[in-house]
């Protein structure tokens, strides 16, 4: 199938996007954009080229290996080719890695195969490849493209944790993962800071910088640590299983990582990956981004072979990222109880911290200028926890040539009146200069019978709105005077759901001083202000009889 010019475009676009921020990362360990967002711009590219395998070129990012070697250092010739893993986002993803193992294992003879697999931690730092003669070590270089790497011997040798003499004299070849620790990556950067020198970006960063040096007194300097997984080539038989590699490297004298364990089943896969992806990994002292699966058995390791840049054998199960990229389709207002209007941005739904997200907030005017958002814009969105997405930054490589600028509009049909807008003096907000929409008395009504206030049990946006449009409800007090008939003629509400709510309204008639507050929607009085109004004047009677002074004597206000 010929893809559309509007996708060739965009894969255009994506391409030279993505190999300038590799080209920074591994050249000049400089990012420009997260880890996390760079990955997304890479599984976007892979996605169009699955679904127009036509656009495939050699030279394309999901065909190559990231990595260059710098000039200052000597190069090495990779006696074993150097690989990168593909990436899997979901569970849907490594079924499919699963099938594609069995699929090939068969196809190679081995009928009613039963791969197994061995579950590492995939450390976030910098590849390097270890050369021992004898049980010497006699080279040390990073990846590079895959076939030439930097020669970083000089400083790989200032890591204590990298043995120089191995408990056996044998040759072999090594690749493991060097890395900041997270205590010595935080001690860095305050150093750093006395000193007036800029700051890490983040670990992996720190790493790659002290590596590829010419002065290894900087590498002494820095709390560095390394992990070796593979032994890819030896003088000696190699074990039969993945298990058994790492037990071996271990016995030899390299530090390998703990917490790997085998699997039988996809079920351990995902729980493997669910214990990790949660607060644990911040219980060790280095950063991770996901697990590694390995087909356990070494045979079948060797039947599935490699593509032009991955194992087949093999794959990286990334966590769910906070930062992702996504395109920004519209920008519409969104009216808040006080009034205030904030503009949101429509956005092609994409999925971030286990969530998908279709809207995200632009805080204001000032916000979208600064950041010169555009409609059409691919932009960089964020969201840790339960915090509201927000837009961090716009991809300006990715801007089509009909991205539009936007800004307030003089008028809205979610205020009242005229529907005039009005900039507050000396802010950076815009609100309605009449109130009374729609849509602000809903959200007057929500807040009030939210659980920060009277918690009213069965009262939700829908059943307010529904409430409202049929002129039951206009104001607070309205709620309190409900009957068991007003509400069975709303649509869906029958004998017990009208009761329940019924029960819920009754059961919230009294509540504590501060939480009436915080229900009245008196701008600048949320929870802290209302607790500290509520207990230095106990009762509302005492409270409206408050002077300025009684009101700016109190700490906190």
């Amino acid at each position: 199938m010929k893809a559309p010019k509007s996708v060739q475009n965009r894969v255009d676009k994506l391409r030279k996007a993505i190999e300038k921020y590799r080209d920074l990362q591994h050249s000049k360990d400089e990012t420009p954009i997260s880890q996390e967002a760079l990955d997304s711009l890479k599984s976007e590219l892979a996605s169009i080229e699955t679904s127009y395998p036509s656009l495939i070129v050699p030279t394309s990012p999901t065909q190559t290996i990231a990595g260059k070697v710098l000039p200052e250092l000597n190069k090495v010739h990779h006696t074993v080719r150097q690989w990168s893993f593909n990436d899997a986002f979901n569970e849907e993803e490594i079924r499919s890695f699963d099938a594609r193992v069995r699929r090939i294992l068969k196809q190679s003879g081995i009928n009613n195969a039963e791969p197994t697999y061995d579950l590492e931690l995939k450390i976030d730092g910098l590849k390097i490849v270890l050369t021992y003669k004898k049980g010497e070590l006699v080279t040390a270089s990073t990846r590079g493209d895959g076939k030439v790497g930097e020669d970083v011997t000089h400083n790989i040798r200032t890591i204590s944790s990298v043995p120089k003499t191995l408990l056996h004299e044998i040759d072999c070849i090594v690749e493991g993962e060097v890395y900041l620790t997270r205590s010595g990556f935080i001690k860095l950067n305050e150093e750093r800071l006395k000193e007036g020198l800029p700051v890490f970006a983040n670990p992996r960063n720190a790493a790659a910088g002290s590596i590829r040096q010419l002065d290894s007194d900087i590498a002494a300097k820095r709390p560095l640590a390394v992990f070796i997984y593979d032994l890819v080539q030896s003088s000696e038989s190699l074990p039969n299983t993945q298990t058994g590699e790492l037990e071996f490297l271990s016995k030899l004298g390299f530090p390998v990582n703990p917490e790997h364990i085998h699997a039988d089943t996809l079920e351990e896969v995902f729980s493997f990956w669910e214990k990790w992806q949660g607060s644990i990994r911040d219980q060790v002292d280095y950063q991770i981004d996901g697990i590694v699966l390995k087909v356990e058995q070494q045979d079948y390791q060797e039947l599935l072979g490699y593509t032009g840049k991955a194992p087949r054998f093999a794959i990286a199960y990334k966590f769910p990222p906070e930062q992702v990229q996504t395109i920004l389709e519209d920008i519409t207002l969104q009216v808040g109880r006080t009034g205030k209007l904030t503009p949101v941005a429509h956005l092609r739904p994409v999925a971030v911290a286990g969530t998908i997200v279709s809207r995200a907030t632009l805080h204001n005017e000032d916000f979208i200028h600064e950041k010169d958002v555009r409609i059409g814009d691919t932009v960089i969105l964020q969201k840790a926890g339960d915090i509201i997405p927000e837009i961090v930054q716009v991809i300006p490589e990715l801007r089509p040539q009909q991205a539009k600028r936007w800004s307030f509009p003089k008028r809205s049909e979610l205020c009242g009146g005229t529907g005039d807008i009005e900039r507050v003096a000396g802010e950076s907000a815009h609100r309605c200069i009449e109130s009374g929409s729609f849509d602000q008395q809903l959200r007057i009504l929500a807040h009030f019978a939210g659980k920060s206030a009277f918690d009213i049990d069965g009262m939700g946006r829908e059943s307010i709105r529904a409430l409202m449009e049929n002129n039951l409800v206009s104001t607070p007090p309205d709620f309190f005077e409900l009957t068991k008939d007003e509400i069975l003629t709303l649509e869906g509400f029958e004998e017990k759901k009208a009761e329940n709510l019924l029960l819920g309204i009754n059961s919230s008639r009294n509540v504590s001083l501060h939480r009436m507050l915080i229900g009245l929607s008196i701008p600048h009085i949320g929870y802290e202000t209302a607790y500290l109004l509520a207990t230095r004047f106990k009762t509302l009677a005492t409270l409206k009889k408050a002077s300025l002074k009684n009101l700016s004597n109190i700490e906190g206000i």
